[in-house]
């Protein structure tokens, strides 16, 4: 089995997610304009998770590869805003994930329950499209992948 499958994973994820953003149009929800890729992105912190599991604080450096290449391959002005809000909550996730020392589930779960929200409202806002229930919506369907997570590994 490939060694850094994890972190291969994360990555694509990340320019994935990203490219998704800028191909796949906001839907209506709630009188609000929702970005479907939103019901993903909970995948990709996960994602994170266990590739510091594989390569440990190399995943630093799997979160600048993710972020450069997907500011290369999509729209240059939903890419920074994604980069902007990846790289803010998942350094916050990181550094939960890092330093809580709890086990496996317990850190995805706190770590996603706080960097989750972080990424919803600075992502929202900076396309220009943050609403309190875009929000409240984006930031719950980020947290079903960790809750998935924590309960399978509980």
């Amino acid at each position: 089995m490939f060694r850094y499958r994890f972190s291969l994973l994360y990555i694509l994820s990340v320019v994935l997610v990203n490219i998704g953003f800028v191909y796949v149009p906001l839907v209506p929800v709630g009188g609000e304009m929702f970005p479907p890729m939103s019901l993903v992105v909970g995948v990709v912190f996960i994602l994170r998770d266990y590739s510091q599991q594989e390569i440990g604080h190399h995943v630093l450096a799997a979160m600048s590869i993710g972020a450069a290449l997907s500011y290369l391959m999509a729209d240059p002005y939903v890419a920074l805003a994604s980069l902007v809000a990846f790289l803010i909550s998942e350094l916050v996730d990181w550094y939960v994930y890092t330093f809580t020392g709890r086990p496996l589930g317990q850190r995805i779960l706190l770590s996603s329950a706080i960097s989750t929200p972080i990424d919803s409202a600075v992502f929202l806002e900076m396309i220009n499209h943050f609403s309190w229930f875009g929000f409240a919506l984006m930031t719950a369907a980020k947290m079903l992948a960790a809750g998935a997570i924590w309960w399978r590994l509980r």
